[in-house]
């Protein structure tokens, strides 16, 4: 092999065969061993390999597949699997709780994808550790034959006992599993379990704190709470542990079924579940809405993991995290969490490029402390970049650009670099744009790029608005009072945007309404919160004309949703067609809506969930609805296809 052998590591996925042939008086026997040259270690709070840091940017692979029941042992499907991880960005899959048959890791081996392979446990939820049960000798002997049987392979680069443990002594057991381990063979670096306990012997440590929404926060995560904006991070977690840190089961996003998939499953298993969704969606008079749901809450899915990504790319220090998941779990209520189905198949609303953009080797990143802006208002956002590619970046090529919907290009400019070194949170710039040329409320787009790598985040800029010259008759109410409802008698207008909390149980005011999608899904967690999966709405629609928008969920919404309530219209005696469509769980499959317009005896109303009243002058986003729908409702577009009466109204509120 020479003093300098060719290694392997994601860029360069070099193997070497060792032939070996034993020769008796027995007779000959061959063997051939695949393996390759390289070095995974922890070093500080980094991982390295062959003495060049990485970010493992992971996704879990739970034993999923459809057609037969069990793991496809041919390398042919594993490479599948593994170029689909690939093509999104990733370089690293974690087996949750399992150890794959061998083919993965040849697979693995010949792609350059860094695993994480556990012993079959999850000992929670009535099994443990430590307290000298059976399963405490089974998992030393398991772990041996997995070291023996695919020690060799170089993609083989972490180990956990498994997933979760429970158990009073499960400290102590783990130190020991991981100190028995580590000397019998440091070819890898060692975990107790994935997602806790911490144990100072550890090479590494798995868990689930640094990501935007974690089990049981439901509204008070970092993605529900806080206004929109890019720049948190996780140090104040990753500085208290003194070794790299890989965030647990980050994501955990859902989307809205796709029906298409049912054909799929043409093999042991059968979507009787799906059949079921959509069987009471159409019950609910919106099965034709299906596709338009799957692609709008799709949307709002690719956004939060885009948020949950950036977020620990923008972390110092930090190793690396795995997504639950890249692909769906079809089990355990149904965790629609994938952007890929449990086939590792396209779903229709983000390409693989597409993903790429913001979970890749090199991802430029922009702290922004808001996404809303007026014209009065500077537009600021702070450049970084994370970088653990190949090598260092000499003399990179680095640009901006802000653009418009229409792909106009508003301003733009460039930043000079020596070099990009092989680490995150290496700033590149500062943008500062002053907003006062802009005339009219527009979305933007800023881009930014180094070299063949960009990555871009919407932000809004609306003029100060006022007041419509002339809003005719339209009575603009908090409350279905006596006073507006003289105007609808009289023939006249009535904007009713509710407050918060107003809305009665039987009308949706049990439906928890945040920005996020679901969070795994709300069968298996209780009913977590939110309970929708966004907004699907006609951009085109004269009501939104001053509020600029797509179909689906994007960060101009945040207020709108965090300050809203889904309303049930499947109550009302005549077929509603909101404005603005809130996308229920599919468990339920209720036809809700956020903005909803009728006709009301004489007079005409447009009902609005979310409270766009209160506070304006700390909300631009409300104050900016609100003048769109008014200049809607002062027009001559204002002509409602529904009917519904006041007694139906009134039932509304609490």
């Amino acid at each position: 092999m020479g003093s300098s052998p060719a290694l392997w590591d994601e860029f360069n996925p070099n193997l070497y065969r060792m032939n070996l042939e034993l020769k008796s008086g027995e007779g000959n026997d061959v063997k051939q061993v695949q393996f390759g040259m390289r070095e995974f270690k922890a070093e500080g709070k980094r991982f390295n390999i062959n003495d060049r840091p990485i970010f493992l940017r992971g996704t879990l692979e739970c034993a999923i597949f459809p057609k037969t029941g069990y793991p496809a042992t041919d390398t042919e499907y594993w490479e599948k699997i593994m170029k689909s991880a690939l093509s999104h960005g990733l370089n690293h899959i974690r087996f949750h709780s399992w150890c794959p048959p061998e083919a993965a890791f040849f697979a693995a081996d010949k792609l350059g994808v860094y695993l994480q392979v556990e012993c079959s446990s999850w000992a929670n939820s009535g099994a443990s550790i430590g307290d000298g049960k059976a399963l405490d000798q089974w998992l030393y002997e398991e772990a041996e034959q997995i070291l023996e049987s695919y020690g060799n392979h170089p993609s083989f680069c972490l180990m956990a006992y498994g997933n979760e443990p429970a158990g009073a002594n499960q400290t102590l057991y783990l130190n020991e599993f991981v100190t028995h381990f580590k000397e019998k063979d440091p070819r890898r670096v060692y975990t107790g379990g994935a997602g806790w306990p911490f144990i100072e012997s550890y090479d590494y440590f798995n868990a689930p704190g640094a990501r935007i929404q974690g089990w049981g926060e439901g509204l008070n995560s970092i993605i529900n709470k806080s206004a929109p904006q890019t720049t948190f991070d996780f140090r104040h977690i990753i500085e208290r542990v003194p070794m790299p840190y890989v965030s647990h089961e980050i994501g955990q996003w859902c989307v809205y079924p796709n029906f298409k998939e049912i054909e799929k499953y043409d093999g042991v298993l059968k979507a009787r579940n799906f059949e079921i969704f959509r069987e009471t969606l159409e019950e609910s008079g919106i099965g034709h809405l299906a596709d338009s749901f799957l692609l709008a809450s799709g949307k709002l899915q690719a956004l939060c993991y885009k948020a949950d990504i950036e977020a620990a790319l923008r972390t110092p220090e930090m190793a690396g995290f795995q997504l639950l998941d890249l692909h769906d779990f079809p089990g355990q209520g149904s965790a629609l969490v994938g952007v890929l189905d449990p086939f590792w198949e396209e779903k229709g609303y983000i390409t693989p490029e597409e993903f790429s953009r913001f979970c890749k080797e090199t991802v430029p990143l922009a702290r922004m402390e808001k996404r809303v802006f007026s014209t009065g208002e500077t537009f600021k956002a702070k450049i970084e970049v994370a970088h653990f590619g190949r090598e260092i970046l000499l003399a990179p090529d680095i640009s901006w650009k802000i653009s418009t919907q229409w792909d106009t290009v508003i301003f733009e400019g460039s930043f000079e670099k020596e070099e990009i070194l092989l680490d995150n949170a290496q700033s590149l710039g500062h943008i500062q744009v002053p907003l006062d040329p802009i005339l009219y409320p527009v979305q933007l787009t800023l881009e930014v790029s180094v070299n063949q790598h960009s990555n871009h985040w919407d932000f809004w800029v609306y003029p100060e608005v006022k007041s419509p010259i002339d809003k005719g008759d339209v009575h603009v109410t908090d409350e279905l009072d006596e006073a507006a409802i003289e105007v609808l008698n009289n023939g006249g207008k009535v904007l009713w945007a509710l407050p918060q909390n107003s809305l009665s149980a039987t009308a949706g005011g049990n439906i928890a309404v945040g920005f996020s999608s679901i969070f795994w899904n709300t069968a298996w967690t209780s009913g977590q919160a939110p309970h929708t999966l966004g907004i699907l709405c006609n951009p085109e629609h004269a009501a939104l004309a001053a509020f600029p928008t797509e179909y689906h969920s994007n960060w101009q919404w945040w207020d709108a949703m965090h300050h809203g309530q889904a309303i049930i219209l499947n109550g009302f005696e005549n077929k509603i067609e909101p404005i603005v469509r809130v996308i229920d769980d599919w468990f339920e499959n209720r036809s809700l809506g956020l903005i909803f317009e009728a006709q009301v005896g004489d007079g005409k109303i447009l009902v609005s969930g979310a409270d766009i009243l209160s506070d304006l002058e700390n909300r631009l986003e409300a104050k900016q609805l609100l003048y769109s729908l008014e200049n809607y409702m002062a027009s001559h577009q204002f002509e409602p296809a529904s009917r519904i009466s006041l007694d139906e109204l009134t039932k509304l509120t609490k």
